[in-house]
């Protein structure tokens, strides 16, 4: 008897309404949750502790507002990975229906840009914490955003690292699209997920085993990917065990592209 007035005690003392309860749990967790939207890939990213959200290249606004919608959630914030039209190309719409939006980018030939980053900047979605890393070469002005909780990582890359592949050198040069893999995205945890801007994994992997047709992790995902439509997130770490472009100093692949001999 006892025990049961002291749990209807504790139930009446922190379950007064469900406003409360949902409060309690909102708060009590900085969580990071990630919506892909194909087909181009936008990004929904919601910090569940301040109900905040962002949205990462946001090109088709028309299958992107319905999401925030039903999500219920604060949106403040508009990231640009780069200025091409499949990934900037919604910005003006966007900003005209859902006006205040702090429009993120490296590139001052964005769309609707108000807030112009610079290399290594942080700022703040919610309780999340966002760094912009340059990493040039699809484009001159192309950023890669790091998020930051204390529960998850997740970097967003537009077209510079695709799962298995990276973007063509549009603007830039093969030194640079190695600095922008290895050095700078590849310094980041090994569990970092990695959210591309297009669905290209099929195909990238298929010259990946042209490359590397032994390597047991490659197949593996290569038969992973032929059973999903949808294949982000990948990780910084399984870029480095299949994407060819991560593994550039691999003896198979340099044998593979002549640089060692057999």
């Amino acid at each position: 008897m006892q025990r049961h007035f002291f749990r209807q005690t504790l139930r009446s003392q922190f379950w007064k309404s469900s406003d409360q309860k949902r409060k309690f749990f909102r708060n009590s967790s900085n969580a990071m949750k990630v919506i892909p939207i194909p087909d181009n890939y936008s990004y929904l990213v919601i910090d569940e502790s301040t109900n905040e959200a962002a949205v990462v290249d946001p090109v088709e606004p028309e299958k992107v507002l319905p999401i925030v919608k039903q999500h219920g959630v604060n949106l403040k914030h508009l990231i640009t990975t780069h200025h091409h039209s499949d990934h900037s190309g919604g910005n003006e719409k966007l900003v005209s229906q859902h006006p205040g939006l702090t429009v993120y980018g490296g590139d001052n030939r964005i769309p609707a840009l108000n807030y112009t980053v610079k290399d290594g900047e942080e700022f703040k979605i919610g309780n999340i914490s966002v760094k912009a890393l340059f990493t040039i070469c699809h484009t001159t002005g192309s950023v890669s955003f790091y998020f930051n909780d204390k529960d998850d990582k997740a970097v967003f890359t537009g077209d510079t690292l695709f799962i298995g592949g990276c973007g063509r050198f549009f603007e830039g040069t093969a030194a640079q699209m190695h600095n922008s893999l290895i050095n700078v995205l590849g310094s980041l945890p090994k569990d970092t997920k990695v959210y591309c801007g297009h669905e290209y994994t099929a195909s990238n992997l298929k010259f990946a085993l042209s490359i590397e047709p032994e390597n047991l992790a490659l197949k593996e995902k290569f038969e992973w990917v032929s059973q999903h439509t949808q294949t982000v997130p990948s990780t910084i770490g399984d870029e480095f065990e299949f994407n060819p472009f991560m593994r550039v100093n691999v003896h198979s692949v340099r044998k593979a592209t002549g640089e060692e001999d057999p």
